[in-house]
């Protein structure tokens, strides 16, 4: 993985319950980047080197995912909850030297960048969030189309069966599902797809996957409901694909909701922002974080 991030150092950092895998490289602001599933922090990879010439850039696997460790789970997904997660990330910067930073989440990484934000406010200079809605709304908004699209959300979320289902062809199953969000599969580099591969087919990182979006539908809505009286208080930036993924009119307006300063707009791509338009990504980041800097 050097070539993917050259310039960038490899490290392991405990947080409280587990260790978490990362690169970091660059100079100024510090800027925590964190992906989506299936994914790993390789999702970066086109644009973390790039960022790293004005941010200080970190790049972890979220817990249960790549090369992070993985928990035991519990019968209330406790241990996969964005507040878990959440605390590993502050954990981990504090363990870097960085009590403040900039943030931006793709997916999975957004949903915890979102939560993260809310019970860390202090923390977060600015968030940038990936092609994401917040949790409650998903569930909220299902109808038949978007239960037809985003099927994965109603599928990880039974027990037993989604990891009986993967394991019998996980290489199948995570390219297939790259596909199906993504607009250009050309646009993943073969040294990250072999990567994300790789940690796919750890039988643990599978239930651990499931075990995340299983806590976003239980434990996770418990936490949205506690706090809707709360908004982010530091401002937001939406990005989101406008290819044939995008499920959700109103992506802003549905950000200003739960946001004080809420600003977006859309990228001519699929799901995978950061792997099929990084030029633009990078442009975005770059300008929104700079802001701040």
């Amino acid at each position: 993985m050097a070539e993917l991030f050259s310039g960038f150092s490899r490290y392991r950092i405990p947080a409280p319950e587990v260790e978490i895998n990362l690169v970091l490289g660059g100079q100024g602001p510090p800027l925590l980047l964190l992906h989506g599933y299936p994914q790993t922090h390789v999702m970066w990879h086109k644009v973390a080197p790039v960022l790293a010439r004005d941010f200080t850039v970190v790049v972890p696997d979220l817990r249960g995912y790549g090369d992070s460790g993985k928990p035991a789970s519990d019968p209330h997904h406790e241990a996969y909850s964005k507040r878990a997660t959440a605390k590993d990330m502050v954990a981990v910067m504090s363990r870097l030297g960085f009590e403040s930073f900039f943030l931006a989440g793709h997916d999975r990484g957004g949903r915890v960048g979102h939560r993260l934000t809310l019970d860390h406010p202090e923390r977060v200079k600015r968030l940038a969030v990936l092609d994401i809605i917040p949790t409650r709304e998903v569930f909220r908004r299902v109808d038949k189309a978007l239960a037809t699209s985003t099927y994965h959300w109603f599928f990880l979320i039974q027990p037993e069966l989604p990891e009986r289902l993967i394991a019998g062809d996980p290489d199948f199953y995570l390219e297939w599902t790259l596909r199906k969000w993504s607009r250009d599969f050309a646009a993943f580099a073969p040294e990250a797809l072999a990567e994300y591969k790789r940690c796919f087919r750890d039988p643990a990182t599978i239930h651990a996957t499931c075990e995340d979006y299983r806590a976003g539908a239980s434990i996770d809505l418990e936490h949205d409901e506690a706090d809707l009286a709360r908004k982010i208080a530091c401002p937001l930036l939406a990005l989101w694909g406008s290819g044939p993924a995008t499920r959700w009119s109103g992506i802003v307006d549905i950000w200003k909701e739960r946001a004080d300063d809420a600003t977006g707009f859309p990228l001519d791509c699929g799901h995978f922002l950061a792997e099929e338009k990084p030029d633009e990504t990078i442009a975005a980041l770059r300008a929104f974080f700079a802001a701040a800097a």
